[in-house]
């Protein structure tokens, strides 16, 4: 017979394993933030470069989103992997991940590199042609040279919050935001520096140079984060240091691959859903695609905190695995899930009842703020559904269980968000009503994806979770 839930009368309750997730999940955030405001800080500096340089930025970070984070996917299946080794205590196992996780990196940035070398499918999905598709391919030469970094820091992050240890990361996310702000108006405005034998120009690159100083400073956050491993004494039970670097190990390879490739694509699913959003309403013309760029940048700052539940959540979820406490991962998932709905709803609401003086924050622009403000009423269900999804697609990725949301996300997020979204915003059946004509149909679709996404990894984690046995031992 099936275990039930567990119930605040007879296990630790919601706010007990809060204070667990808590630890993790603040780092977490952080960090997400730093990386986050890499893009707003590029969006800034290249707005007062020039029109052609910030639509060049838009496609191209698009295009790099969706190579960049699809890829990620499959690297950070060393997250669960070694989190169930470590909860296990077999740490040299765990350690021995990283550096597997790591020829995998190096084997898709090969791939990467090659569709950021020749974009020519997307420029054509976005109707980019001309100055603007040159500019975006100066942008993503640079970033090829990026990818590799990042995926390979990809893998140092995962293992690390894998191991509880996400402070690290986050140290080293904002170290990197502190070099890129000014590398970044270096290279994007130029610099005329006098010398005693005349004057040294570095040219303007505008949006170019956003590209090359995100590939500067993935090589410099690489390179901390290899002398951290070998310096700092908390790698040595995991054999990770002093230099050595174990060789492709098939079985592993295939263990990462095996989980890493629905992962994958669940994230590159729900990342395509909204970068191809953005190439449909380019074609709407510019003022819903500036509404469009504020209700996301709102959405994405939103989105950094249900991300860090879920990456604690999981993290945790997978060490009681691990250490054959699978009762008391039951119960971590379950209330990670309650925790990040319910923060969601509170965040929601608080952006819907802000919304005139949040999006007067952003601009002046009359026109603009009306474009963006039928956006934000969906704001508040669009995060509560988007935070039950990450939650429950992430504690059942620390069950290694990775398919099932790659079906759900498909017919949801593809299915009903962009293609029911094409559908309305254009009006191809001839029967939107005039209020989701454009942007809000894409908006008030993705919406829908979102909840139907939600509804169904919920009920399908609560399903598992039912299933699974009970603990042979003592909660902690």
């Amino acid at each position: 017979m099936s275990a039930a839930l567990p119930t605040a009368r007879t296990r630790p309750g919601l706010l007990h394993d809060a204070r667990r997730i808590a630890p993790l999940a603040w780092p977490l955030f952080f960090g997400q933030l730093a990386v986050l405001a890499f893009s707003t800080v590029d969006t800034v500096m290249v707005a007062r470069q020039s029109a052609l340089d910030l639509a060049a930025l838009a496609v191209g970070s698009a295009v790099y989103i969706t190579v960049f984070v699809g890829f990620m996917g499959v690297v950070l299946a060393v997250g669960p992997i070694a989190g169930q080794l470590f909860g296990a205590g077999r740490l040299r196992e765990a350690g021995e991940q990283m550096h597997q996780a790591m020829w995998l990196a190096l084997g898709l940035s090969a791939i990467g590199c090659t569709l950021l070398l020749f974009p020519e499918p997307f420029l054509a999905l976005a109707h980019a042609d001309g100055e603007v598709a040159d500019k975006v391919r100066g942008y993503l030469t640079a970033l090829a040279f990026a990818l590799p970094s990042a995926l390979l820091f990809t893998a140092f992050r995962g293992f690390n919050t894998a191991v509880s240890r996400p402070k690290i990361v986050m140290a080293l996310q904002f170290g990197a935001l502190l070099l890129k702000v000014p590398l970044n108006a270096l290279l994007v405005f130029g610099w005329v520096v006098p010398t005693p034998f005349g004057e040294l120009r570095i040219p303007a690159f505008g949006a170019t140079g956003c590209g090359i100083a995100t590939a500067i400073v993935m090589a410099c956050q690489l390179a901390v984060a290899a002398v951290v491993v070998r310096r700092d004494p908390f790698y040595r039970r995991f054999g990770l240091h002093a230099g050595r670097f174990s060789r492709p190990r098939g079985a592993s390879l295939a263990g990462l691959l095996r989980l890493g490739v629905p992962m994958g694509l669940a994230i590159g699913i729900e990342v395509t859903g909204f970068t191809f959003m953005a190439f449909f309403i380019a074609r709407l013309g510019a003022t819903p695609v500036a509404g469009h760029q504020i209700a996301v940048n709102i959405v994405s700052v939103l989105f950094m905190m249900p991300l860090a539940l879920a990456n604690a959540t999981a993290t945790l979820v997978a060490q009681r695995i691990g250490a054959d406490d699978r009762q008391d991962a039951r119960r971590i998932g379950w209330h990670g899930l309650q925790l990040g709905v319910l923060i969601a709803a509170a965040m929601g609401a608080a952006v819907y009842l802000l919304r005139d003086p949040l999006l007067r924050a952003y601009t002046h622009d009359a026109v603009i703020i009306a474009a963006a403000m039928p956006l934000l009423a969906w704001v508040m269900l669009f995060h509560v559904a988007d935070a039950a999804q990450t939650l429950a697609a992430f504690t059942l990725r620390a069950y290694k269980i990775a398919t099932v949301p790659v079906v759900i996300y498909a017919s949801a997020i593809w299915g009903v968000g962009l293609g029911g979204g094409y559908l309305v915003a254009f009006n191809v059946t001839g029967a939107t009503p005039t209020l989701l004509l454009g942007a809000p149909g894409f908006w008030a679709a993705s919406t829908a994806g979102l909840t139907l996404a939600g509804a169904g990894l919920s009920a399908f984690l609560i399903w598992m979770l039912r299933q699974q046995p009970s603990s042979r031992r003592t909660p902690g």
